[in-house]
């Protein structure tokens, strides 16, 4: 049993860093949920622990989850992601052709995996490997911007190893080191040349990589029968950069993720049922390559200084509500909702064709079937309704065009778990 453990450990992280981690766009770049089980609750589930990668939303968690391994995947679908151009263009700026467009490339594969290592009764540690966000477009040829195939890709992978304590019989606390590596891509950008510190680092230089460190730290505990509070905080992750790109992304390529922080609670509203309700902020506004505006920035500064041009987005707050109960021994079931205002303003449709990331709702179902007395299977379900923003062409004066960008999502997520 030893053995097989750790090959599927082997290949599982082996798979999680080959396979692309991308188009993860739900709540900005960063997913909805991490885990099956928390992506049946829409996410939420910061204050109930139920599995090992519990790390990835708080670490506290893990310590109350037991010796087990975690594996699964997901298979991702942003459909629909694209945009629309309509009104006349004036002819004496940055027109682009009117009409629909669609991006291609609309599956993705998101494997995950979580080992938890039972020190002894207190404490605890794990090692959970998983996409935590990132964005593609590719828009056939001549593009938005008559560059030819156009569009960028982004992927992220988080390695984070946590050590998990217990305080008391109800409450705990646990703090993970994160390693980040993430890629990107930009191609069919030529049209920007002009506005560039530096045009031989803004397009259609292939895939750059970026590595960095940060810390996630986290606590639960009940504080009455059957109410459990929790509250978990992630770090700015420190990124190196993505110099292939320093002529795009504001400060010569700087990409840091920004820092997130979840408050939640979970009550027992009976005993087989648990309701979850947890509310997330993202820091968009810290990282100036995505929150820096297209205006006045783009006249003021060349893209990829300090004040260069970005994607204009503004942080994001997320409303996570989950409900499961067991209906048997070996059955539980779950829904959820979760809703957020997406973080792009109607000023900033231009550049964010690139990175349509609209979405504010996501419906959830799920469930987990008990496979044997130490095995699991896990289910979960997500559909992103169609969401869109609509503003002016920024660069077209007199402002006489419209852009809309819409996207709809879809995902379903399998994983299997064993006890030991």
């Amino acid at each position: 049993m030893k053995k097989m453990n750790k090959r599927l450990i082997a290949c599982a992280v082996t798979a999680a860093l080959t396979i692309p981690m991308t188009a993860m766009a739900t709540n900005g770049y960063f997913g909805h949920g991490y885990g099956t089980k928390n992506k049946g609750l829409a996410g939420g589930g910061v204050a109930l622990a139920q599995d090992a990668m519990i790390a990835a939303t708080n670490p506290a968690g893990m310590v109350t989850v037991g010796d087990r391994l975690d594996l699964g995947a997901a298979i991702f679908s942003p459909s629909s992601r694209g945009y629309t151009v309509t009104g006349t263009p004036s002819g004496g700026g940055f027109s682009l052709a009117n009409g629909s467009y669609e991006s291609d490339n609309d599956f993705f594969l998101i494997p995950h995996i979580a080992r938890n290592w039972m020190l002894d009764s207190d404490s605890s540690i794990g090692l959970t490997v998983y996409g935590n966000g990132g964005m593609n477009t590719e828009y056939a040829a001549p593009g938005p911007f008559g560059g030819g195939v156009t569009g960028i890709n982004l992927e992220q992978l988080f390695i984070n190893t946590t050590y998990s304590r217990k305080i008391n019989a109800t409450s705990s606390w646990g703090a993970s080191l994160i390693a980040v590596y993430q890629t990107f891509e930009a191609k069919g950008l030529g049209a920007f040349a002009g506005f560039s510190a530096d045009d031989t680092k803004l397009t259609n230089n292939g895939k750059d990589t970026s590595t960095g460190f940060g810390a996630k730290f986290g606590w639960q505990g009940e504080v009455t029968k059957g109410l459990t509070l929790a509250a978990s905080y992630q770090t700015e992750m420190d990124m190196s950069k993505f110099d292939k790109y320093a002529g795009l992304f504001a400060e010569q390529g700087n990409f840091d993720i920004p820092a997130t922080y979840t408050l939640g609670l979970a009550w027992d509203t009976s005993p087989k049922s648990t309701l979850t309700f947890d509310v997330q902020q993202i820091m968009y506004s810290d990282i100036a390559a995505i929150s820096n505006p297209i205006l006045p920035n783009i006249g003021a500064s060349a893209l990829g200084n300090a004040d260069g041009a970005g994607f204009g987005w503004e942080d994001m707050t997320v409303y996570k509500l989950g409900y499961q109960w067991d209906s048997s021994a070996d059955w539980t079931w779950r829904v959820g909702i979760s809703q957020g205002d997406q973080p792009i303003p109607n000023s900033e449709t231009m550049f964010n064709i690139l990175a349509p990331a609209v979405m504010e709702t996501h419906l959830t179902a799920g469930f987990t079937m008990k496979t044997g007395k130490d095995g699991e299977f896990s289910l979960a379900a997500m559909y992103a309704p169609n969401n869109s923003v609509t503003g002016a062409n920024p660069l077209d004066a007199p402002n006489t065009q419209d852009i809309t960008i819409e996207m709809t999502q879809y995902e379903i997520e399998a994983s299997w778990a064993w006890k030991f």
